[in-house]
């Protein structure tokens, strides 16, 4: 289904919610510039990285699609887990994965409050940016203490440019980007006026260092374009 939400006046902040899970597949793929090639780009490395009998945890899952294609693609055999806090995106993903024929949980849990040690790999797309910034690193800590020793946590996105000149150079790019997708300087306003201090970037910088100080001991990026970046932490 085709992303209109914005179109008419917002009356909330934004949240996920059913209106935004029947139109999340759109929405995402027309706002996150190359988001399949980068989700391409993580199964491919889950998928030389995964051994028999892993625990794979993908935290705020949305609708599935990284998980389903995984576990289509995965010949080994290995517990995919999806939790996300949005009642409505979980039952859209039970949905699609039964779909696609593919054995994956996915719990409508809190990500501060769910259980999902012990981990192999944790995955974590365009999430930690709508975790308040007071408890976002305890979320990361919380992360790094799951993994098993040689964990990995795939991580992305948005993020700010230590520049100011830069960062708004950048979002008047990505702000283009969406006008040729298809939305209406309308729809562009309406959607960051309804993310503000919901959606809470950091620098690219901030994230590494917020990864380091919670138990992680290297940190790489691995794909960025503009103001959205995928970064890979290991144990």
């Amino acid at each position: 289904m085709r992303d209109r939400i914005f179109e008419k006046p917002i009356k909330k902040q934004f949240q996920f919610d059913e209106q935004v899970a029947a139109v999340f597949d759109d929405m995402i793929e027309r706002s996150v510039p190359f988001y399949r090639q980068n989700m391409e780009l993580i199964v491919d490395l889950l998928l030389r990285r995964i051994k028999e009998g892993m625990r794979i945890v993908d935290l705020g899952s949305s609708t599935g699609s990284l998980l389903i294609e995984s576990a289509r693609r995965c010949r080994v055999d290995v517990e995919f887990l999806g939790i996300d806090s949005s009642e409505a995106m979980v039952e859209l993903a039970r949905k699609k994965a039964e779909a696609f024929d593919t054995r994956i949980e996915f719990l409508c849990e809190d990500i501060m409050q769910a259980d999902f040690a012990p981990a192999d790999i944790v995955i974590a797309n365009y999430t930690l940016q709508f975790i308040r910034p007071l408890v976002r690193q305890g979320a990361v800590k919380k992360i790094a203490s799951s993994l098993k020793d040689g964990g990995v946590f795939i991580c992305s996105e948005k993020i700010l440019m230590e520049d100011s000149w830069l960062n708004r150079q950048i979002i008047d790019i990505y702000h283009s980007y969406k006008r040729h997708r298809g939305y209406s300087e309308t729809e562009i306003m309406q959607k960051r006026e309804a993310l503000e201090n919901v959606l809470v970037p950091y620098t690219l910088e901030e994230n590494r260092q917020m990864f380091l100080g919670s138990g992680f001991k290297r940190v790489d990026t691995v794909f960025q374009w503009a103001n959205f970046a995928t970064m890979a932490a290991f144990i």
